[in-house]
């Protein structure tokens, strides 16, 4: 990514800054630069770099501004800026009558292979999922995703439940050799998520976000804000919100002890999801699923994580039904209910044990 040496480079920033931003300025406007920071970085992929800045425009207060610019490998900046505008220019303002919206884009700067946004205010739903407003809040969230595939702003890839089984069955290998105890049972699940893929109902394809999860909402007072559709492509809506469940139930795992903790934050996400969307609930709590099998994979990558990768393991067994009996009981660091196929697959939704990956670019 050699564009970053520049990107970092406060004069060059004023420079590009000076020239670039004629959305944000104005066109007699000014642009001072004042602090840059790197507020995420994964070496060869991708980065994301705040800059505070001044905004002077003629006849008009001085405004400070928080951008967001974002750098990805083999991107160019112009694809993102054009999808971010697309869907602010669907309805998804930051003055929106309903309360739902995206960052403002504010412009690309070609020699950084940037493109950068306006910081939005706010908390990540995942502080506040398990505060006293978290059902409220989750119930929001299902609104929020229902906007999204109404959006009909035009996806350039596509994703099926193929390609998801694919992930899992390229990923989870890595978890334990073929052969070993874990890796048997990981095998097993394998299968397992094959023939619960199968009998997903085929979906009525939408533009989704593929990357649904706590973090990518920011929740201010009464306005939520989505970000990063970096993924963004045509898929089953279910996966969203499948996805979003199946990241709360890792969080609440690993952060309270117990993968029910969240459940009336789930039931009611789900429900409104369901009622305003008409997909099937068992689409849904299928992506759920195979998004707690992906997470026993990606547990393994990080040290704070790997405490919990046999209780994954054993949860997507109960949920799976690949073992008969599951005693959760014995699992560190976390115990919880046994729990057998019946109690989520097609049942009850308060009962089913339920998944974070995080990366979110305020």
């Amino acid at each position: 990514m050699p564009s970053l040496a520049l990107a970092l480079d406060p004069e060059e920033v004023q420079r590009q800054f000076g020239r670039r931003l004629p959305r944000l300025a104005g066109e007699h406007g000014v642009v001072h630069l004042r602090k840059i920071r790197v507020t995420r970085y994964k070496p060869g992929r991708r980065c994301m770099i705040g800059y505070d800045v001044e905004v002077e425009r003629p006849d008009t207060p001085l405004e400070v501004v928080t951008l967001i610019g974002k750098v990805r490998v083999r991107r160019y900046g112009k694809s993102g800026y054009r999808l971010l505008d697309a869907f602010w220019n669907a309805g998804f303002r930051s003055d929106s009558q309903d309360g739902i919206s995206v960052p403002e884009p504010a412009g690309t700067v070609p020699a950084f292979q940037m493109w950068l946004q306006r910081k939005v205010p706010g908390r990540p739903a995942t502080d506040l999922l398990a505060a006293p407003a978290g059902v409220a809040i989750a119930r929001k969230i299902a609104e929020a995703a229902c906007k999204l595939h109404r959006a009909e702003v035009p996806a350039e890839r596509r994703h099926t439940m193929a390609d998801e089984l694919n992930i899992l069955k390229t990923r989870l290998p890595a978890v334990a050799p073929p052969g070993s105890l874990w890796g048997r049972r990981i095998a097993r699940l394998l299968d397992a998520a094959d023939r619960l893929g199968a009998a997903t109902p085929e979906p009525t394809t939408c533009g989704i976000h593929r990357d649904f999860y706590a973090d990518q909402v920011i929740v201010d007072d009464g306005r939520l804000f989505l970000l990063d559709f970096d993924l963004y492509c045509e898929g089953d809506p279910a996966l969203d919100i499948g996805n979003f469940l199946g990241h709360v139930t890792e969080q609440s795992l690993r952060t309270l002890g117990d993968p029910e903790a969240l459940v009336d934050q789930e039931r009611a996400m789900e429900e409104r999801f369901v009622e305003l969307s008409g997909v099937a609930p068992a689409a849904v709590r299928a992506y759920a699923t195979l998004t707690l099998v992906r997470h026993i994979y990606l547990s393994t990558l990080f040290p704070e994580r790997r405490p919990f990768t046999q209780s994954l393991i054993e949860l997507c067994e109960a949920r799976l039904g690949v073992t008969r009996h599951v005693g959760f009981a014995g699992s560190k660091p976390a115990s919880f209910k046994k729990a057998s196929v019946a109690d989520w697959s097609v049942g009850d939704a308060h009962r089913r044990p339920r998944i974070a990956l995080y990366s979110h670019d305020t």
